[in-house]
């Protein structure tokens, strides 16, 4: 579809181990339509980051990857072969990393780094509009003074404010996609309803779509127009974000939404908060079913077999025999 800016089927990323092969996604399928904000939400062992780190051409050698199809901007990545997605990466595709830090390079000012970042899509303009425009966007994003701080180092910086130095590099590349990896997760609750209000207000001047990838269904409210569900590495439910938080059709993503912890909320001394039972299973040792049962209150006979991804309405799917007719 034209207005389909990356779409991949099938795509599956295995992993030799002592155990076997590890398979860490499995027959994924998975679309960002243009000019939108997509929410990629799981808990920690999902498949989240592996994801993205595939959309960037940035597994380890030894990852085996395949997909039945996979194009972006009308352009075929050859089932996401990372020599296909490189010439993308931080020029088409660019990423905001969970840690600010290992993101930046501490040998260099935060300037020659904002600077370097442009170099590859602007080739020809001098050192002098290039560290300007860096100047500029450490401005939009909210870093104070930012004139004296592209003189400073990373680590002059506080988590935030280094959180806002790595948005600011992956929007001076102006990319079709950002690709944002939980970038709330290493700071505290004062500077991540900073960060959200930022990339809120840039949402909007972002000519291309934005991937969102967090554990947490708050964060992908606050910033998605959709959102897809991930359960050890394969898509269990997908939709509209408004119709999956108030409707959820699979019973991991009610099981996630119950876990959200409202931050107004009052309780009592000695109340337990909601968890979900039992542990991602190992990816070298997939149950032969739905890889949710053994932590499912919903389960039942028919799940000693794989579920169907049932389309329910445009948009709107979920893979659960619930929602497979009797």
């Amino acid at each position: 579809m034209s207005d389909t800016l990356l779409a991949i089927d099938d795509l599956d990323v295995r992993y030799p181990t002592s155990e076997g092969e590890a398979l860490i996604l499995t027959h994924i399928d998975f679309a960002v339509p243009d000019k939108t904000v997509v929410g990629l939400v799981g808990e920690s062992g999902s498949g989240k980051s592996t994801l993205a780190l595939a959309l960037m051409g940035l597994l380890p050698e030894n990852a085996r990857i395949s997909a039945s199809r996979a194009r972006f901007a009308g352009r075929d990545l050859q089932g996401l072969r990372p020599a296909a997605v490189s010439s993308l990466r931080g020029e088409a595709i660019a990423m905001v990393f969970q840690d600010p830090m290992t993101a930046l390079n501490p040998l260099f000012t935060v300037g020659t780094q904002l600077v370097d970042i442009q170099r590859r899509k602007r080739p020809n303009e001098s050192r002098k509009a290039l560290w300007e425009r860096g100047r500029a966007m450490l401005e939009r994003v909210g870093v104070p003074d930012p004139a004296a701080r592209m003189h400073r180092y990373p680590h002059e910086f506080s988590g935030g404010m280094r959180q806002r130095v790595v948005i600011a590099m992956a929007l001076l590349v102006e990319p079709r996609l950002l690709i944002a990896d939980e970038p709330t997760t290493a700071l505290d609750a004062t500077i991540e309803a900073q960060i959200v209000e930022i990339l809120k207000d840039l949402r909007n001047e972002i000519e291309g779509s934005v991937l969102v990838i967090s554990h947490s269904f708050g964060l992908i409210a606050e910033l998605c127009d959709s959102v897809v569900v991930l359960y050890a590495g394969g898509v269990v439910e997908t939709g509209p974000t408004a119709q999956v938080l108030t409707a959820p059709r699979h019973p991991y993503t009610k099981a996630l939404l119950a876990c959200e912890i409202d931050p107004y909320a009052l309780f009592e001394p000695g109340e337990r908060l909601a968890t979900i039972p039992g542990v991602v299973p190992n990816p070298a040792r997939r149950p032969a079913g739905c890889s949710f049962a053994a932590r499912c209150a919903s389960r039942h006979e028919r799940c000693s077999e794989p579920p169907p991804f049932v389309t329910l309405t445009p948009g709107r799917g979920a893979a659960c025999w619930l929602e497979v007719p009797a």
